[in-house]
C-alpha cells in the first residue's frame, strides 16, 4: 500500500532507489576505508553490495515517506587508515556523497540521450521517466544532505579537513549537538514555518538537476 498519500508508482520508485542509493553510498565508504588500510568495514560485513548489510529500518522508511533518510553508518577506525591523516578520513567521508552524485550523473545520461520512455507497463508501476526522475532527485538530495557540516553527516568530517583551525574548533564544540540540531531542523522548525532544509537544499538541487538533465 502507498504510505502517507504516496502513489504506488512513486512508492515503488523510492523503494528501488533506496536499495540502490543507500547500498552504493555505504559501500563507497567501506571500499574507500578498506583501500586506505582500514579493515574495520570488512570485519563488520560492510564491504559488500548486499543491501541487507547497509539498510536502516527507520532511515529507509523516512526515504520512502518524505524522500530522504539514512542507512547504517559504516564503522571506520581513523587510526587504522594509512598515514592516519585527516585527508584519508575526509576522502572516506566524501566517497559516500560522491557515489550518489555519480549515480545521478549515470541516470541523467539516459535522459540526455532521450532513452527514457514515458509509458507504464502496468498501472501500478512507474514509467521509466518517473523512476529516473525520482532516482536523480533522491540521489542528489542524499548527496547534498550528507554534505551539510553537522555530525554525524559526512559533511562534518569533510568540513573539518578544509576549514581553518579556528573554524575547526568551533565545529568541534557543536559536534556533540549535531544529531539534536538535525532533528530540530528536520521535525520542529518546519512546523514553525521555517523549513531550513528547503532553503539550503532546494536551490543547489534545482541547479544540479537542470545541469544534469538539461531541463
Amino acid at each position: 500500500m502507498p504510505m502517507l498519500g504516496l502513489s504506488l508508482p512513486t512508492f515503488i520508485s523510492r523503494a528501488i532507489t533506496l536499495v540502490i542509493a543507500f547500498t552504493v553510498h555505504e559501500f563507497a565508504h567501506a571500499w574507500t576505508a578498506n583501500s586506505f588500510g582500514d579493515n574495520t568495514p570488512r570485519a563488520n560485513g560492510r564491504l559488500t553490495l548486499n543491501p541487507l548489510a547497509h539498510l536502516d529500518v527507520m532511515g529507509s522508511l523516512m526515504l520512502l515517506v518524505v524522500g530522504f533518510g539514512w542507512a547504517k553508518p559504516v564503522p571506520v577506525n581513523p587510526y587504522a587508515l594509512q598515514r592516519r591523516s585527516s585527508a584519508a578520513l575526509m576522502l572516506v567521508s566524501l566517497a559516500g556523497p560522491l557515489s550518489n552524485l555519480l549515480l545521478a550523473i549515470l541516470a541523467s545520461v539516459f535522459v540526455r540521450l532521450n532513452l527514457v520512455p514515458n509509458y507504464r507497463l502496468a498501472a501500478f508501476l512507474p514509467s521509466a521517466s518517473e523512476f529516473v526522475f525520482q532516482f536523480i532527485i533522491i540521489n542528489l538530495t542524499l548527496m547534498l544532505f550528507n554534505l551539510i557540516p553537522l555530525a554525524p553527516l559526512d559533511g562534518d568530517k569533510i568540513a573539518d579537513y578544509f576549514l581553518p583551525p579556528s573554524w575547526q574548533r568551533g565545529l568541534e564544540r557543536i559536534r556533540p549537538y549535531g544529531p539534536m540540531i538535525l532533528l530540530l531542523m528536520l521535525f520542529v522548525l518546519p512546523y514553525l514555518g521555517f523549513d531550513v532544509f528547503s532553503l539550503i537544499l532546494l536551490p543547489p538541487l534545482r541547479a544540479l538537476y537542470l545541469l544534469l538533465t538539461g531541463g
